[in-house]
């Protein structure tokens, strides 16, 4: 059933946000970005293609492939939940930060050169065969079609391979520009978000007595107990906790040892009293235990070598998982 909020479904808004949301990353990536012709120096003809055509050409062919696929997309989302089970539901929001920000940044201007050419062959397609009204395994694709494939096939080829090259300079604008500045702020936010939730999954620990609604697919949603009071809790910690490390307080060292210790001891009660009351339980082991990883290696691992390569590998991991399981669910969806 579909997340709403006052009647507003929460996938179609996200697709509709999307929609006017990429061009504008597109444009501002390939306006901040350095890029420069390697077939050409003129400066002219820099702008028109760099600034100009190939972000033009790149929004409409997301824009086609978003609105061709909308319901699937929209169906995705709607899936995403029961397909990733082993995140905890209270903690998904926590990973999505980290898998949004791999993906617009690392996944989604790699593969829009590819998007491109299929969704002008897709348009070309459609507009020749529209008055097709169904296909036999003997039909053949007229020539017209084909010859408008191709033909509309050669701005979006000729905008890939003129920004293809410089990819490796996206790559490291990417990464020294924006994903390394950011990363520390990226860390602080997320340890701030997850010592807010552990402690208020905590507390749901003695409502449920030990296995959180949030996490279970058990009553109708309609029927589910909201605690609005501990989400504002929960927003209010995130608030005061992001406060103290932004204020390099010493003493957000211990709230974050406490959400370590109460992440811990939720996965071990969700776990068995889980197991042993409810068939079928998803305990999200490995989700916890990624999510302990991260928060754990910035209270306990002194060796800065040590901490770093484990909560950024648990950045990491979590990012992946996520986009890998919306691919999955994507491609699965009938």
């Amino acid at each position: 059933m579909p997340r709403e909020i006052k009647g507003i479904i929460i996938s179609r808004l996200i697709i509709l946000i999307s929609i006017i949301a990429v061009p504008i990353v597109i444009f501002l990536i390939y306006y901040f970005a350095d890029f420069n012709l390697w077939y050409s120096s003129d400066d002219l003809l820099t702008l028109v293609v760099i600034k100009i055509l190939s972000p033009s050409i790149f929004s409409i062919s997301w824009l086609f492939f978003l609105i061709l696929f909308i319901n699937r997309f929209v169906t995705t989302l709607d899936n995403f939940d029961k397909t990733i089970s082993v995140v905890p539901s209270r903690l998904k929001f926590f990973y999505g930060i980290n898998a949004i920000y791999i993906l617009l940044v690392f996944i989604f201007p790699l593969i829009t050169p590819i998007i491109s050419i299929l969704s002008f062959a897709s348009m070309a397609w459609r507009l020749t065969t529209f008055r097709k009204k169904a296909w036999d395994e003997d039909s053949k694709v007229s020539f017209i079609t084909r010859f408008m494939i191709v033909l509309s096939s050669i701005i979006p080829i000729f905008c890939a391979i003129s920004v293809l090259p410089e990819y490796f300079n996206l790559a490291s604008f990417l990464l020294n520009d924006i994903w390394l500045p950011i990363l520390p702020y990226l860390f602080i936010i997320s340890y701030s978000l997850f010592t807010a939730l552990a402690i208020g999954t905590f507390i749901l620990l003695f409502y449920n007595a030990g296995i959180s609604e949030y996490e279970q697919f058990l009553i109708e949603p309609s029927k589910k107990r909201t605690f609005w009071n501990i989400k504002i809790l929960e927003i209010f910690l995130f608030a005061f906790f992001l406060f103290l490390d932004l204020g390099n307080y010493e003493v957000i060292s211990l709230f974050y040892l406490a959400g370590f210790i109460f992440i811990i001891i939720t996965s071990i009660i969700n776990f068995f009293q889980g197991k042993s009351k409810i068939k079928g339980f998803k305990s999200h082991l490995i989700g916890y235990i990624i999510a302990a990883i991260f928060i754990g290696s910035n209270v306990i691992f002194s060796t800065a070598e040590i901490s770093g390569f484990l909560r950024f590998s648990s950045l990491m991991i979590s990012a992946v998982l996520y986009v890998f399981v919306f691919f999955y669910t994507f491609f699965q969806v009938e």
